[in-house]
């Protein structure tokens, strides 16, 4: 699907805050409340946007922990890599999980109350996940900047 300048303009600010009224969209973006409405309702059915969600501030509910995991695992067949992944996918303190290349061959995003938490998780994962050959963690001091915005440009070139 081919992004308009409107599209593109709409898609910063939702990103930006996506309890914003078509009538407050309507006065950043030269668009009627209602051709805005249409637009967000179309890019919500063709899955351009995927959902919406609140952030919350990890520290306000005593969850602080963060932590970088990179995981290797002992072989890559396809069926083998597919539990893992949804293993990863169901479990919800693990945040993000990416396939990269590299030494690892994922690399995890994960939120827990303390260590001791994030141990006992890990402590399944190895135990469920045959798989999983070694894995390592770098434990967040403190979070510079967090966030999942696409930055788009109004005006592509």
């Amino acid at each position: 699907m081919a992004l308009d300048r409107f599209d593109r303009m709409l898609l910063n600010l939702v990103q930006q805050n996506s309890s914003q009224t078509t009538e407050r969209l309507s006065e950043q973006v030269p668009l009627s409340p209602s051709a805005i409405q249409r637009r967000l309702k179309r890019m919500h059915e063709n899955g351009t946007i995927i959902r919406e969600c609140a952030i919350i501030d990890p520290v306000k509910i005593q969850r602080s922990g963060l932590f970088v995991v990179a995981l290797q695992v002992e072989k890559e067949r396809p069926e083998m890599l597919a539990r893992l992944r949804s293993w990863l996918i169901s479990e919800p303190s693990v945040q993000q999980v990416y396939y990269v290349t590299g030494e690892a061959d994922f690399m995890l995003i994960v939120t827990a109350r303390d260590t001791d938490v994030y141990e006992e998780l890990m402590a399944r994962l190895i135990s469920e996940n045959p798989n999983v050959r070694h894995y390592t963690t770098n434990v967040a001091l403190k979070v510079v900047k967090r966030g999942l915005v696409i930055p788009l440009d109004v005006d592509p070139g």
